[in-house]
């Protein structure tokens, strides 16, 4: 168990430290669009500068939630602290979309007003952005994968869907650029991508952690994984019933296996034991299993359908 608890203490480490790298950079990035957009007169750079500061934000309520997740159980919250992930993740969404509402109507009320060129450097700008952010993505959605931290996982979208503002950023401040006056309202239009984009990754947060704090199934994969461990079992004659939920980055199961109804009670209970501690040893994620024991029944010992109706 020692094992175990080094293991998850690394995952939280180096969720960590991805979610503090990221809140640097963001930080870094949603301060260089803002000046840019103050100085070169861009309304599309500053909408993504809002999007930028947002996501710095949202890094540190990760952390922090990371850092929640990690205390250990106690009177109030015998099940551990690990739904501090989706409660910060569902906190986060409702930030984000009404984030993108106000950039959206201030882009909206300011669509057809006439306003300077952006200065050419501000493309540069936007353009290093996509580059980082994609970057960005690809870190936080392979670490995210590996540990299976829905939070890591939302970062990893939400940088995704960044690159794809500042991309529309960089057409829009060159249609402006090159396209003279007639295309001012290109830089609005861009700005209102950016809203959209904005309003997906929240869309997407929102039913993500939803999912995780109702409970949802986890993945297949997982679940019949699991199973074919709990059924390598010596004793363990099949399983009747697997529920696997998630809880940040870890794992709760509740699994009913069938035995031999023959066997006396503290063997089956030894049997349990068992399933138990091999689950937890095989899956990291896993943070506790509820094993509860069936009767194994042959097809002969089963009643017919027809004598079960009422």
């Amino acid at each position: 168990m020692n094992r175990r608890a080094d293991t998850v203490e690394a995952m939280y480490r180096l969720a960590s430290r991805t979610a503090a790298a990221g809140l640097a950079i963001n930080l870094a990035l949603g301060t260089a669009k803002l000046v840019g957009g103050i100085v070169g007169q861009s309304f599309a750079l500053l909408s993504d500068a809002v999007n930028s500061i947002g996501d710095s934000l949202g890094s540190a309520i990760v952390l922090y939630a990371l850092r929640v997740a990690q205390r250990p159980p106690d009177l109030d919250h015998p099940y551990g602290h690990t739904r501090a992930e989706a409660v910060a993740g569902l906190s986060l969404a409702w930030l984000i979309a009404f984030s993108a509402v106000l950039v959206g109507w201030e882009a909206i009320t300011h669509l057809f007003d006439r306003h300077s060129v952006p200065a050419a450097w501000t493309l540069w700008i936007a353009a290093a952005n996509v580059v980082i952010k994609e970057a960005l993505y690809r870190v936080n959605k392979s670490i995210g994968d590996r540990l299976g931290s829905q939070s890591l996982l939302a970062n990893a979208w939400d940088h995704r869907s960044d690159a794809l503002c500042s991309l529309a950023v960089v057409l829009g401040i060159a249609a402006v650029r090159w396209g003279g006056p007639r295309y001012d309202w290109a830089d609005g239009v861009a700005a209102l991508v950016v809203v959209v984009a904005i309003l997906w990754s929240a869309g997407r947060l929102l039913r993500g952690n939803a999912a995780e704090l109702m409970d949802q199934q986890t993945d297949v994969a997982t679940v019949d994984a699991i199973r074919r461990v709990a059924l390598s079992v010596e004793g363990v004659r099949g399983v009747e019933k697997l529920l696997v939920r998630r809880s940040g980055m870890e794992c709760f199961a509740d699994i009913h296996i069938e035995v031999d109804p023959q066997v006396t009670v503290e063997q089956g209970h030894a049997i349990g034991h068992v399933v138990k501690a091999k689950l937890v040893r095989e899956f990291t994620a896993l943070r506790d299993v509820l094993v509860h024991l069936e009767p194994h029944l042959h097809p002969h010992d089963c009643p017919d359908q027809d004598d079960q109706a009422i």
